[in-house]
């Protein structure tokens, strides 16, 4: 039985020797325990292959997922947060947006670009929680503003993923400003006809569902996405009941019709590519008829 244990005594493997699995090779599924590859998790459009669990990821990933050939042009990426209100918890303001800053290599929890998605023009507005939280504050609601002026400028479809715990209470009246900014922009898009796709991922709560992300031609949502605006124990408070199972999910806002359905990740490009298609009928049909034409010209 000597296999069981050792039996020549001293054997010791030089620290340089010593093999280690390196960080970040794996992956394990927070809902079903399953373990993968990083490499596969990430060709599963992070994903799990088992339970189809969809991880939080950011614009980043967002981005390379939706743009072709993750080619596309970032508008306003400079932008950064005042102090308006000189706010102070457990350290300024300023320091703690230049921290985060720091840390996340953002500049806020919004990033905002244009580029072409299955070869169709496309506006994208993606939220990063990892940024205090996807907390809105001016430089969201302003970027978000700007990038809706720049697709009824040029009348390409914007697209919103929201993913926010809300409003950001550092910057208090000037974030809750930014609820009524982004709507009456959104109502300007809407009368000049360019089509508008709100999709909430998890979570998407607070002001920012009050507000954009509730406001699409289409609102759309990624699979088991926490969507909602106050937090179930505030709810229950409030109504004095207990809350149905599974309450705030996407699939239970999608039951009582404030969403129009549900898109899993590995579909997203396509189903938004016939979306926009769907949306934009006079653009599509265009070169069709001038074909048409030209074919009856001939014959």
């Amino acid at each position: 039985m000597s296999w069981f244990k050792r039996v020549e005594k001293g054997i010791v493997t030089p620290t340089e020797e010593k093999k280690e699995t390196p960080d970040g090779l794996w992956y394990k599924c927070p809902e079903c325990k399953t373990v993968a590859t990083m490499a596969e998790h990430k060709r599963l459009l992070y994903t799990c292959a088992k339970c189809n669990h969809h991880d939080r990821i950011d614009s980043a990933e967002y981005f390379e997922i939706l743009f072709d050939n993750d080619q596309f042009v970032e508008l306003d990426a400079a932008m950064t947060s005042a102090d308006p209100l000189h706010f102070v918890d457990t350290k300024a303001y300023p320091q703690r947006v230049a921290a985060t800053q720091k840390q996340t290599n953002l500049k806020d929890a919004v990033r905002t670009a244009h580029g072409q998605l299955e070869g169709l023009d496309l506006v994208v507005a993606c939220m990063d929680f990892k940024f205090i939280g996807g907390s809105m504050g001016s430089v969201v609601g302003e970027k978000i503003s700007r990038a809706i002026d720049y697709a009824r400028q040029h009348r390409i479809p914007f697209l919103m993923i929201s993913k926010s715990g809300g409003a950001r209470m550092m910057e208090a009246g000037y974030s809750l400003m930014q609820m009524a900014k982004t709507s009456a922009k959104l109502a300007l898009l809407s009368e000049a006809g360019v089509p508008y796709i709100s999709m909430l991922t998890d979570p998407t709560t607070g002001g920012v569902t009050a507000s954009f992300a509730m406001l699409g031609d289409f609102n759309i949502a990624e699979p088991g996405a926490l969507i909602g605006f106050a937090g179930p124990r505030v709810i229950k408070e409030t109504i004095g009941k207990d809350l149905p199972k599974g309450f705030q999910s996407a699939e239970f806002v999608l039951e009582h019709g404030f969403l129009d359905f549900i898109i899993d990740r590995k579909q997203l490009k396509q189903q938004l590519a016939d979306l926009i298609t769907m949306l934009r009928p006079s653009e599509v049909a265009a070169p069709i008829a001038a074909t048409r034409s030209k074919s009856s010209a001939r014959s």
